[in-house]
Parts: structure tokens; sequence; C-alpha cells
């Protein structure tokens, strides 16, 4: 039996992770994610290693994506990388280093790091698939959802992308804000208030009840943009 095989279940991710070491500074923050991309990629997100170059494929932008151990964790998961590719992490000649690459790592979809630009780039994603009328075979748009973090809404790019998504109506676009408190000056009224305002249909779930995340990211949003607010403890 392949370790692909072996290591593809949630229970496995821990053991994946353990495999990149080196980033010790980022690892709590890389945690708060792994429920969000394990349910994103397992039950969410119409993507494969097979269709990951389909134009009409769901498109995942890891807009967070400082200490991406986490994120390749899961992508080893499903297919995309190679398990003993994990062990190279940072590493000369690897293609995994501290931030993803798009041209290196399969499946990644933007290069990122640098706070405060994936949400621009989801939305421009985002209306570029409409502007083509990218379709599904069932006649669905293909989805662009983006994971950013609460401490990175700091950055004015941000604003201007989620008053522009707000305004343009763009129902294919989901934003998935973790929530674990880093932010460092916060919304009146929490996260979601700043999306709310802004015309786009808005919900909270525990970062860590994988349940209440799916049913958050599915539920039909056909008026605007969604924007979802995992709340999770660092170091729970």
């Amino acid at each position: 039996m392949s370790t692909r095989a072996v290591l593809s279940r949630y229970a496995d991710l821990p053991t994946l992770i353990g495999l990149m070491e080196g980033d010790e500074k980022h690892s709590a923050a890389a945690h708060t994610t792994l429920d969000v991309l394990w349910v994103l990629y397992d039950r969410v997100l119409a993507v494969s290693p097979e269709t990951a170059e389909d134009p009409a494929r769901d498109r995942f932008l890891l807009s967070k994506g400082h200490g991406p151990a986490a994120y390749y964790a899961v992508l080893a998961a499903k297919g995309f990388l190679d398990v003993p590719t994990l062990r190279t992490w940072a590493a000369f000649d690897s293609p995994l280093g501290h931030h993803p690459d798009r041209v290196l790592v399969p499946g990644v979809e933007i290069g990122s790091g640098s706070l405060g630009h994936g949400l621009p780039l989801a939305l421009g994603t985002a209306l570029g698939l409409r502007a083509r009328d990218v379709r599904r075979a069932d006649g669905a748009e293909p989805r662009v959802v983006v994971l950013v973090g609460d401490g990175e809404l700091d950055e004015g790019s941000n604003h201007e992308a989620i008053a522009a998504a707000g305004r343009l109506g763009a129902d294919n676009l989901t934003v998935v804000a973790v929530d674990n408190r880093s932010a460092r000056h916060g919304w009146p009224g929490g996260i979601a208030a700043r999306f709310a305002v802004e015309g786009w249909e808005t919900r909270e779930a525990d970062g860590r009840d994988q349940d209440a995340l799916h049913d958050a990211l599915t539920r039909p949003h056909p008026r605007g943009p969604l924007a979802v607010v995992a709340r999770v403890r660092v170091g729970t």
C-alpha cells in the first residue's frame, strides 16, 4: 500500500505536519487553519489532483500564507503532493518553501505570504471567471474561496476588495476569516460586521467544529459574496 493511501485521513494530519520542521514560530498560527482546510478539501471544493488544471475547477487561495505546514499536509493527504516531499520542507532544492509557490506546488493557486493580497486576488479571479462565463458541467459557476487571517484584515487592500465585492454582487466568492484574536486593531461589532456593512452574507462558526464549518460554507448565499468567520483559540 502506498504512503499516500495510508496517510489520507484527517487523523493523519498531525503525522504529516510532523514531517516538516523548522518553522516553529508559525506552528500555532498554522494549526488554527487545519480544520477549515480539511473541510474545504474534503467536503466543499470541487477540485482534485486530476482536475487541478480544469478551467471549471473550484479555486482555493491561501492568503494566510506564512507557515503553510497545515496546507501542505492537507494537499498531501488529498494526493496533490507526494508525502515524502514533505520531508524536504524548506530545503534548498525543495518546492515547499515557507510561503507556497504556485509555480512549484501542485494545486496552489497563488504565491502568498505577504499578507493582505489574497482577498483582492480572489475577487479578481472570481470576476474573471464570471466575465469568461466559465461553468461546470452541471451549469454551476466555479467557486473561489480565500482564507485570510484576522490580523491581515488591517491591510488596506482588503478594505477595497471587501467594498468592491459587495457592490459587484460577486456571489461566487467566499472569504474564510480565521479569527485567532491576533488582529492589532479589530473591528467594532466583530469581523462579520465589517463584511456585512458592505453587503456580504456573513456567518460565524467554531473553527474546530467541522460540521458547523461545512454548514456555514455550503448553505446558499444568492445575493452576494459570503464571509465565514471561523473562531479558533491558539493552542486548542
